[in-house]
């Protein structure tokens, strides 16, 4: 039975992988470091800024990774203020409202940009739960965030769905146990499938996902007619 769906933020529900990637460049030219998008891609994309900053700079100190992580943030923040979701979201949410499903944001984002993006896209209040990882919780690919959001829901891995974009986020979705799509927002099909996702979709408007789901409610219908 399908009872909820979890969200990933970042290149997911708004693909903000372009803008992270053009606020990670310009900061890193401060420590005469080009990047690419490859790099980016590998290295950086999905990952926790402390995870980030010490596998590409590993000489600063923790005081300087710090700093060097608000900055960023705070520079993405600034160029970041026209987000629009990716096509689906808004009809997808009202299609789990109807169905009557919970719904979970889950993501490695920090808090500041957890409820700036939230504001600026206008869905504050469509999750009945945030796991923001980092708080005293794991980061992703650990499967330690989304087992706190379905425990928050109380809800098992077989009866959900879970939605990322990334490496490390479908790792951390696959690891929990949860049916994973795959976003390709930010990689392409086949890595997202290599990795685990189940299936690879474009956005929420794609054909493959809507049949999927309206199978899944069909087959939940199904089992509570049978006598």
């Amino acid at each position: 039975m399908l009872t909820a769906i979890l969200f990933d933020l970042d290149g997911t529900i708004v693909n903000t992988d372009p803008i992270h990637y053009i606020a990670w460049r310009e900061m890193l030219k401060n420590y005469s470091m080009e990047i690419d998008e490859n790099l980016y891609k590998s290295r950086m994309s999905g990952r926790l800024n402390p995870a980030i900053i010490k596998d590409i700079l590993p000489q600063l100190l923790l005081e300087e990774v710090v700093k060097l992580a608000e900055e960023k943030e705070a520079l993405f923040r600034e160029f970041a203020a026209d987000l629009q979701a990716l096509a689906g979201f808004s009809q997808l949410i009202e299609w789990t409202k109807t169905h009557q499903l919970k719904r979970a944001l889950v993501t490695n984002a920090p808090r500041l940009n957890v409820e700036f993006m939230l504001e600026v896209l206008g869905i504050k209040e469509a999750f009945h739960t945030v796991v923001i990882a980092g708080e005293d919780i794991t980061g992703k690919p650990d499967p330690a965030p989304y087992l706190v959001a379905m425990n928050n829901l109380g809800i098992q891995a077989a009866d959900a769905i879970a939605l990322e974009d990334s490496p490390s986020g479908i790792r951390s979705a696959v690891s929990a146990g949860l049916r994973t799509i795959g976003i390709t927002s930010t990689h392409d099909a086949q890595v997202l499938q290599e990795i685990g996702a189940f299936m690879a979709i474009s956005d929420f408007a794609d054909l493959q996902l809507w049949t999927l789901l309206n199978s899944l409610i069909d087959e939940d219908v199904s089992a509570i007619a049978q006598p």
